[in-house]
Parts: structure tokens; C-alpha cells; sequence
């Protein structure tokens, strides 16, 4: 959709970028709260915070994700690094917690 105003026409397209961050934010919260119950699960039971097998499956389910969306692979492949790391580290942090017998 193009117009004869380039700053409402921006403005526009700033607002739709915005929405979409808003729901991604809100979509990783969503997201964190399922793997927080994972992490204190793996914790109390003694399984381990990595699931490399488990690692894997996502990031080759992500790929055919990337490519039926038309989204860079190997930008789609960094970002579920990032989130990964993150799921292990606060996995790791449950486990460590119920090692000390809190609630982390």
C-alpha cells in the first residue's frame, strides 16, 4: 500500500513493526513460562537440563518452519539458539536450586 504521504505511509508500516514486537514479547513470555514448567520438572525429577536430542528436532523443525515462511534459515537457526541457551541456563538454575532444597 503506497500513498502521497511518505510519513503517514511510515507511520503506517511503524505501527503494524511495533504490533508485531508487542506479540512476539508476548509470545516468549508465553513460551518461557512452558519451559520454566519443563525446567522444574527435569529438576525434580533428575533428568538433565540439556536435551540435545530434543535441541536438534527443534532446530530442523525450525528450518522447514524458515523455509514454508520465507524467513532467512540461519537468522531463524540464531535466534532459536539465543532462546535455547537461555532455556538451559534457567533449567540449570532450577536444578541448582533443588540441589540447595529452594524453590529457584
Amino acid at each position: 500500500m503506497t500513498t502521497d504521504d511518505p510519513g503517514a505511509e511510515l507511520a503506517r508500516l511503524r505501527a503494524s513493526i511495533d504490533n508485531l514486537d508487542a506479540a512476539l514479547v508476548h509470545l516468549l513470555a508465553e513460551r518461557f513460562k512452558c519451559t520454566e514448567q519443563v525446567g522444574r520438572l527435569k529438576a525434580r525429577v533428575g533428568m538433565p537440563a540439556a536435551d540435545p536430542g530434543r535441541e536438534a528436532a527443534q532446530i530442523e523443525r525450525l528450518q522447514r518452519l524458515s523455509d514454508e515462511s520465507g524467513l532467512d534459515a540461519a537468522f531463524a537457526q540464531k535466534i532459536l539458539g539465543v532462546i535455547i541457551a537461555e532455556v538451559i541456563r534457567n533449567h540449570e538454575a532450577f536444578q541448582d536450586a533443588e540441589s540447595a532444597g529452594t524453590d529457584g
